[in-house]
């Protein structure tokens, strides 16, 4: 994989995060799932947005934010998501780039407006998202450049993306292309609702398609229901390459054929659990494609994610190769 142009390319939901602190009281006012994510239509957005407290706003998404994140790490990372043209389409395509992404995919001319995340993160750092897909989720076949992914060590997607037929056929189009220029495809589950809408269609894609997953304990333990964590690191063992599970302060356990990696969590103050999984995808997959081992590899995730939630907003304050020169040496 050493000819590759570019070590990760992302396919995702462009959306912009608009980011804020607020008190219990308000997200029960307003009938938010507190620690979830719930789907709204835009005239709930507009009233939700005008509601908020004064917020700071970037390109969001959690594939964007992952090759975001190996951007920061000094990795060559690419992204394939949909905005509209609109003024947050605008805000979207100058932040990605301006991260270090190669961002080309145009503009769309009509449809939905663009996707927005309106983030409520409470005192006790949970982060509670009501999201707008908007034209993010109409990503569409003629959307994925061949070229691109085909140019890419790893091809990487966010299970969110997969509630619309056209997205599914980008992202098996996105995934085989990759798989047959000789890269490797990862995929992450995303959320436990999305996996128990799409539980056999995931088992499917992983059995398949997925050479590396990500999945935090409690996705797994949907995609795999049995008698606990323990019990799904076992089912999964054999279904793909490599699975990343992620188990906020009790670390992150890697898991082969052949051996089980326990990683311990890298201690931080938690302000803000916003693209935690984000961030952690970003650092082991920046590792994995510079041929590190998978141990040194969940210790980049581990590093990238404490570096995010240890202050408001999902992407890092200071550049990951920072971090990663700390940890590599």
């Amino acid at each position: 994989m050493s000819d590759k142009t570019y070590d990760v390319v992302g396919l995702g939901s462009a959306i912009v995060d608009a980011i804020t602190h607020a008190d219990d009281a308000f997200v029960q006012e307003w009938g938010i799932e507190k620690g979830g994510m719930t789907l709204i239509d835009e005239p709930r957005a507009h009233l939700l947005y005008d509601a908020m407290g004064p917020a700071s706003e970037t390109s969001g998404g959690s594939a964007a934010n992952t090759v975001a994140g190996v951007a920061s790490f000094g990795g060559r990372s690419a992204f394939i998501g949909t905005v509209r043209d609109d003024q947050l389409g605008e805000i979207f395509r100058h932040d990605i780039r301006a991260c270090g992404v190669d961002y080309d995919v145009p503009a769309g001319t009509e449809g939905p407006s663009t996707a927005r995340c309106l983030i409520l993160v409470t005192p006790d750092a949970q982060r509670s998202m009501s999201t707008y897909l908007g034209i993010s989720s109409l990503v569409d076949p003629a959307d994925v450049d061949e070229a691109l992914v085909a140019s890419s060590k790893v091809v990487y997607c966010e299970g969110y993306l997969w509630d619309m037929p056209q997205t599914i056929e980008a992202i098996e189009k996105a995934f085989d292309r990759a798989r047959e220029a000789g890269g490797k495809v990862s995929f992450a589950l995303s959320d436990g609702h999305c996996v128990d809408r799409h539980r056999e269609d995931f088992l499917r894609l992983v059995d398949e398609r997925v050479d590396i997953l990500f999945a935090n304990e409690h996705e797994i333990c949907s995609l795999y229901p049995g008698d606990g964590f323990e019990d799904a690191v076992e089912d999964v063992r054999n279904h793909c390459e490599i699975a990343v599970l992620t188990r906020s302060e009790q670390g992150s356990v890697v898991v082969t054929a052949d051996e089980t990696l326990r990683i311990p969590a890298e201690p931080t103050e938690v302000v803000d659990t916003t693209g935690a999984g984000d961030l952690y995808a970003a650092g082991f997959l920046y590792a994995y494609t510079q041929g590190l081992d998978l141990t040194t590899c969940a210790r980049l995730g581990s590093a990238a994610a404490a570096e995010v939630i240890s202050h408001l907003g999902a992407r890092p304050e200071i550049a990951l190769s920072e971090i990663a020169g700390r940890v590599l040496v």
